[in-house]
């Protein structure tokens, strides 16, 4: 197969990677407004019927629900450790997929990598492509999660208050965390979901609210679950405690948002440095064709490309540690 011809099938599935998430994207978007807009338009006057339990404890809305694709694949892999814990890991996320969807979009995004790489500059980059292209699935996983923790821990001040002021009313501390479920917006109103479904199922306060710590495990939320959990156990009045944490986590999140700001440069570098290696290889293969080819056709030549990858990946991670305080 000529390069010219790997080059365009590597790019024809990634264009269908693409068009595959984004038809799954616009379907789950239409599912949640359809649910929004019933829920905006009030209660059915029949009564609902109860949640499913296989759905509760696997953390899913009815509304949520919809038709998966890849099953054998996904069945296959959620019987194995590494699909039990991409399932974790992808309830943790947020996102609308299951463990075999995911598993099928990587392979080929690192299939049509592989193809790129080989055609684009030469046989020896296929492989480190299709390598590239597992961290960045393994990396977008951690993105998606750090991002939605962060949307929580920045929820939480509200949720504490929200919590407190259903306690002082008199309510049960089940009924005002599924209060809370009801009037926060996600990811903090999904998560509450989960958790009142789950405790309407009779799970124990104790498990909902540990499972919840490790879907988003954050020194704040551990903070508030463990508060939680002590009350629970021990009784008594917690309203003054939750109003002392609201103000401690509105401190901390006007912390956090300078920190963050003050490393957006240095962020921003980690991204800089291997990406002006990956243009420098795109400059000489346009340059001289056939050079890098030439070059990692013998083990020297391919030592040194191993060495000079090994170089910007040690700056990459270098980098990153710079930027990564912890608050």
């Amino acid at each position: 197969m000529s390069p010219l011809a790997q080059l365009a099938l590597g790019l024809t599935l990634l264009a269908t990677v693409v068009a595959i998430a984004g038809i799954q994207l616009y379907t789950s978007g239409r599912a949640r407004r359809r649910a929004l807009l019933n829920r905006l338009a009030g209660p059915d006057p029949a009564p609902a019927d109860p949640l499913p339990t296989a759905l509760v404890l696997a953390g899913q809305r009815p509304e949520e629900t919809r038709r998966r694709r890849f099953g054998a694949v996904d069945r296959r892999l959620r019987g194995t450790t590494l699909g039990r814990g991409l399932h974790t890991r992808l309830r943790a996320t947020g996102l609308d997929l299951t463990p075999g969807e995911y598993a099928v979009y990587v392979l080929t995004v690192v299939a049509a990598l592989w193809l790129i790489g080989a055609a684009a500059l030469a046989p020896f980059f296929g492989p480190v492509f299709a390598l590239i292209g597992l961290w960045a699935g393994n990396a977008f996983l951690n993105w998606q999660r750090v991002k939605r923790t962060e949307r929580f821990i920045n929820q939480l001040p509200e949720l504490s208050r929200l919590i407190a002021n259903g306690t002082a009313a008199g309510l049960a501390l089940r009924t005002a965390l599924a209060m809370a479920a009801e009037e926060m917006d996600d990811p903090a109103g999904a998560e509450l979901a989960t958790v009142a479904d789950q405790l309407a199922v009779g799970r124990p306060l104790e498990e909902a609210l540990g499972e919840l710590g490790e879907r988003l495990p954050s020194r704040e939320l551990n903070v508030l679950v463990t508060t939680l959990i002590l009350a629970n156990r021990a009784g008594g009045t917690i309203v003054a405690s939750l109003r002392n944490l609201t103000a401690t986590l509105e401190e901390r999140k006007e912390t956090r948002r300078e920190v963050r700001t003050m490393l957006a440069e240095i962020n921003a570098t980690a991204v800089t440095v291997p990406l002006l290696g990956l243009g420098a290889l795109l400059m000489i293969g346009t340059m001289a064709p056939g050079a890098l080819e030439r070059v990692t056709s013998s083990g020297v030549g391919q030592l040194a490309m191993a060495v000079a990858l090994g170089m910007y990946a040690v700056g990459f991670v270098v980098v990153r540690r710079f930027g990564r305080i912890d608050v």
